[in-house]
């Protein structure tokens, strides 16, 4: 018997790299897949349906059930679509991946508007409106479910020439937290990944190893995706090729004002104190 036997998986942007070994790791444990791409280039521009359709059938050639679904994620109409082709399909939805991104990087001198709209569109809109969507089924159904995100190294420490990158990725991670809280009455789910893998998003980053590959940071999406974790939420974790860790905020002891700062010159004395983490 499979871990995610019964259960229905919407992937989005699985027609390659990371969400693509997602949706096949997750067949592979006997979900139903919704392959969600929409079959542009790296930038977010054009469509097709060769990448969804291909990734259906290789699922379906290792005997297990999916379906392609070519929606963009970055309008309230097409996360609604992407839900619903899941509903229709197979009856339901207990996983959620959003894993669909798009790049776009300038420098913030040189960024135009036009391209930080786009990525904040496809990445925290995106998620964002596939999260609610799905969540609206999953709590109509009854039973739970499971909504993974994908945040980024980015994200949470910065990387130059991706201000709107980065502030999409910041967003999820936020975003995971806070949904986390509001659904777990609902006893679903909500968890980041922050993956570091060789794939189209990343290849011309030589800081990444090619033996880096995508099909390390499945196991643990299926993880998170399972009853296995059944009380992990609001939680955010890294993949770093082989590497696995969580991240998390930390706050330091600090200095009390009433130890006498009560100017920006007491401040700049103490700011060693202030700032020390031990």
């Amino acid at each position: 018997m499979g871990l995610l036997d019964g259960k229905v998986a919407v992937v989005t942007g699985a027609g390659g790299g990371i969400g693509r070994c997602h949706a096949l790791a997750l067949a592979e444990r006997g979900a139903k897949a919704v392959v969600n791409d929409l079959g542009g280039a790296r930038d977010g521009t054009g469509s097709g349906t060769v990448m969804a359709d291909s990734v259906v059938d290789e699922i379906r050639r290792a005997g297990g059930e999916a379906v392609a679904n070519y929606e963009s994620v970055a309008t309230m109409e097409g996360a609604a679509a992407i839900v619903q082709s899941a509903v229709d399909a197979f009856g339901r939805v207990d996983i959620i991946v959003n894993n669909a991104g798009i790049l776009r990087d300038k420098t913030l001198l040189k960024m135009e508007e036009s391209m930080w709209d786009a990525v904040i569109a496809v990445h925290l809109k995106g998620t964002f409106a596939v999260t609610q969507a799905s969540a609206r089924r999953m709590v109509e159904q009854g039973d739970g479910g499971r909504i993974i995100n994908t945040s980024s190294m980015s994200g949470l420490f910065g990387n130059f020439g991706q201000s709107n990158y980065g502030a999409a990725k910041a967003g999820i991670a936020g975003f995971t937290r806070v949904a986390a809280l509001e659904l777990l009455r609902h006893r679903i789910t909500v968890n980041a990944i922050v993956p570091v893998a060789k794939t189209r998003m990343t290849e011309d980053i030589a800081a990444t190893p090619q033996e880096f590959v995508p099909e390390l940071v499945s196991p643990m999406v299926v993880f998170l995706a399972s009853d296995l974790a059944q009380d992990v939420t609001g939680r955010v974790f890294g993949v770093i090729g082989p590497r696995l860790c969580e991240y998390k905020y930390i706050t330091t002891p600090g200095v009390a004002k009433s130890d006498g700062i009560s100017s920006p010159e007491e401040i700049a004395k103490r700011f060693d104190d202030i700032t020390r983490d031990e």
